[in-house]
């Protein structure tokens, strides 16, 4: 997919200043492996989410920077092409250009709220890797910042080369949404059967067994170390085995949650900065969720809803198209009533005799 010199020096600024957000944190903030508590996982949280609607505003009054629309012929080339449910027809340039970013920014926030919320379920699975392979609290960090990096490059080539198919393939659309629909009754079977995560058996799984195959392997407690010397060869330790799974699991996590944007919207950059503003909160969020994990016990289900409801709503493209407004109330509500039936009906503990 080819870049125009608007496309390129907005997303060029927003890389660097995302690389400058990672470095503060990491190198100013957090110096030192620790554990982060309660109050200092809500407060990085609440700082994500914060950049996060700050850079909704930016789109709101400037998204037309992103791809230099500052003409009624170029804003009605990417409404054509990334299929926009709006219409510009009658507008003066202003005035297209409000619609034309009300409609964008609301894309995006609607994007950020399905990433956000996918990546809730993702964390047990984070968290379950890292009890499986006996990772040490104070380490969490270090993994999970570098993943986040590795999760960036990863995201940005499936989002694009997505976005290529899908408009060389119009077909290619229903693939994702079949896709989503199966997955999203697969977790709604799930929570209804009571089926819990299998624990993860790290002799076997399919990166341990590659690494160990064509590596060397270490499984002895090297702290914070990735890799060691051992009489002049290289050993990976089982932290960079974690971080490999983490980068691994990813990888499947994509899967289901880009193409839910990419019902909510065609347009790869939008696609992508909700995308990332998600894992970035991921990171601080993971502390969080550990603490409250279990309260939200129906989110599952409510995910589950939320990915048949994007999946059919792909399915239906052609026939149908939900503006952006439905579309952000919908998967609002479904949340937002997964968490109040948590709330209202909360999970009972069994209590060991």
């Amino acid at each position: 997919m080819s870049f125009n010199l608007n496309e390129l020096i907005f997303f060029s600024s927003f890389i660097v200043f995302i690389l400058l957000m990672l470095l503060i944190d990491l190198g100013v903030f957090h110096k030192h492996s620790h554990t982060l508590r309660f109050k200092e996982s809500l407060s990085w949280t609440l700082v994500w989410v914060t950049i996060s609607l700050v850079f909704y505003i930016l789109i709101r009054f400037h998204g037309n920077w992103i791809h230099g629309a500052d003409s009624l012929a170029a804003i009605q080339d990417r409404i054509t092409r990334f299929h926009h449910p709006i219409s510009i027809t009658g507008l003066g340039l202003e005035d297209a250009i409000s619609r034309y970013n009300k409609n964008l920014s609301l894309e995006y926030l609607t994007g950020y709220l399905i990433e956000y919320s996918l990546s809730v379920d993702n964390v047990f699975v984070i968290v379950l890797i890292f009890i499986s392979f006996k990772i040490k609290p104070r380490y969490y960090k270090r993994v999970l910042f570098w993943g986040i990096l590795g999760a960036i490059i990863m995201r940005f080539l499936f989002i694009f080369v997505s976005s290529v198919l899908i408009q060389r393939f119009a077909w290619f659309l229903y693939v994702f949404g079949a896709m989503l629909v199966v997955i999203g009754l697969k977790m709604g079977w799930e929570f209804v059967s009571g089926k819990k995560q299998e624990e993860i058996d790290t002799e076997h799984h399919p990166v341990m067994s590659f690494m160990s195959k064509y590596f060397r392997v270490t499984k002895d407690d090297h702290e914070q170390k990735f890799w060691i010397n051992r009489g002049g060869k290289i050993y990976f330790t089982p932290l960079f085995i974690v971080l490999l799974i983490i980068e691994f699991s990813d990888v499947l996590f994509a899967v289901d949650s880009v193409p839910a944007v990419f019902s909510v919207t065609l347009d790869p950059y939008i696609v992508f900065f909700s995308n990332i503003f998600a894992i970035l909160g991921l990171r601080s969020m993971f502390f969080l969720v550990m603490d409250v994990m279990n309260r939200f016990h129906y989110l599952k289900l409510g995910l589950a809803v939320l990915l048949s409801f994007v999946g059919v709503k792909m399915l239906l493209t052609h026939f149908y198209k939900l503006s952006t407004n439905h579309s952000l109330i919908i998967i609002a509500s479904i949340l937002a009533f997964s968490v109040i039936a948590s709330l209202m009906r909360p999970l009972v503990q069994k209590k060991s005799i």
